[in-house]
């Protein structure tokens, strides 16, 4: 698909820093607020945020048929259940208002001081009303990592794993933005040679690195998508964070799966990166053996060759990448995921969000949690001060990391970050 919006060779008249996640090409959407804009839409370009409430409300968006009001809400579902189509004619439209050769924003000095906000004076927001979080399991590296650690190592996947998506239904309430605190969380714990469970603060609280695709349109109960119309249902991807406590966890997971290990928090990143920012970074996914059902069979590159780091930073400033990895190394794709998800007739809602799974590489170096970078423990993380880290501890701080670079052009997703505070902390 070929998308003007993408060309490599545009550039805008609004500043963009070398190496920035949010050049021309890219332009995500998220909603943020200032001392005196209550929460609004916007898009990011080099360090700035332009607001679309403006742009809508003095013409500049004339033409394009969209609603009154539209931006000017808390979360973006109603601008994106507008449909791709919609969405993508606004990312192209914004695109020409900032290349450097249309005068239209660039030499109305007065629409340009409001519009245009520096990136610090912006606080960011959660960008969807998300009715509905699934986590995915879908990194055949990852799934085979702890099938070697808490099962068999010869046999280390269950049976269902490469014949289907396996996922969870998560807690969308506790889904957090970037920056917001992560208080380590209580309950039962039972160690090995214990007979009964204590209640106890979590003391092996891991980070899980992940991607999520936010769904755009609603479908009805019964009503399945397919794979090849999966992508239409998907407006864009972030960073999600799926913080565990793998002790309260191996406690309770057995036999329906996590819960309090898993609902305390999630973090995602505030920028929505749309699908269509990502078309050049198309890439084949693996292998699929065995084959897989008719209904889970997808013609073309359905995998992005995205970037992913996870940097580590404890008290007194000290950091350290911990891990690097990348997006394209997932077994099941998003619209291999979507596609499972509806079969049996789920309905999908705008604003949900599917996250992908721990995303690990097959090098110990692309590990995507401290369950397996540090092997439960027993491998620890040496750091740039000598410490040392086998799982988190109170004060430190995670951030998530993610680009796809090609042609000279670097679309990236800001940052995903959350720092661990005591149990005894209000966030």
């Amino acid at each position: 698909m070929q998308i003007k919006a993408n060309d490599p060779k545009l550039k805008s008249w609004v500043e963009v820093p070398p190496g920035s996640d949010f050049p021309i090409q890219n332009l995500p959407f998220g909603v943020f607020k200032t001392r005196y804009l209550s929460p609004v839409a916007g898009v990011a370009i080099g360090n700035y945020v332009l607001d679309l409430v403006y742009l809508h409300e003095n013409g500049f968006l004339d033409g394009l048929g969209l609603p009154a009001g539209v931006f000017n809400q808390r979360y973006l579902n109603d601008f994106i259940a507008l449909g791709r189509k919609k969405t993508r004619a606004v990312r192209e439209r914004i695109s020409e208002l900032l290349q450097h050769d249309n005068d239209e924003l660039r030499d109305h000095a007065a629409a340009r001081e409001i519009a245009l906000i520096p990136v610090t004076e912006v606080q960011m927001l959660l960008p969807v009303r998300v009715p509905n979080y699934t986590d995915f399991y879908s990194s055949l590296e990852h799934a085979s990592n702890v099938g070697s650690m808490f099962r068999d190592p010869n046999n280390p996947l269950l049976p269902n794993w490469r014949h289907l998506p396996v996922a969870y239904h998560g807690r969308a309430s506790s889904i957090v933005v970037s920056g917001t605190p992560v208080r380590r969380p209580q309950a039962q714990i039972k160690m090995p040679d214990a007979s009964a469970p204590v209640f106890s603060a979590s003391k092996k609280l891991d980070f899980e690195l992940e991607m999520a695709f936010v769904v755009c349109s609603e479908t009805r109960l019964g009503q399945p998508v397919t794979v090849t119309e999966a992508e239409e249902h998907i407006f864009g991807l972030i960073l999600f964070n799926d913080w565990s406590a793998r002790d309260i966890q191996q406690w309770e997971y057995v036999p329906l799966g996590p819960f309090l290990s898993k609902n305390f928090a999630s973090t995602v990143s505030p920028w929505i990166v749309t699908l269509d920012a990502l078309e050049p970074f198309r890439t084949k996914g693996p292998e699929q053996k065995p084959e897989v059902l008719p209904y889970l069979k997808a013609e073309g590159n359905k995998n992005f060759d995205i970037q992913l780091e996870v940097i580590l930073q404890i008290p007194g400033g000290i950091s350290a990448v911990v891990s690097r990895t990348n997006f394209r190394y997932m077994y099941w794709s998003m619209a291999q995921q979507l596609a499972h998800h509806t079969v049996n007739g789920c309905n999908l809602q705008v604003g949900d969000l599917m996250a992908s799974g721990t995303i690990s590489g097959s090098d110990p170096g692309s590990y995507g949690s401290l369950l397996e970078l540090t092997w439960n423990g027993t491998r620890p993380i040496r750091l740039p001060n000598g410490e040392e880290r086998t799982f988190l501890k109170d004060g430190d701080t995670v951030i998530f990391r993610a680009y796809a670079e090609k042609d000279g052009v670097r679309i990236g997703f800001g940052e995903c970050k959350g720092e661990i505070v005591s149990e005894k902390t209000k966030v």
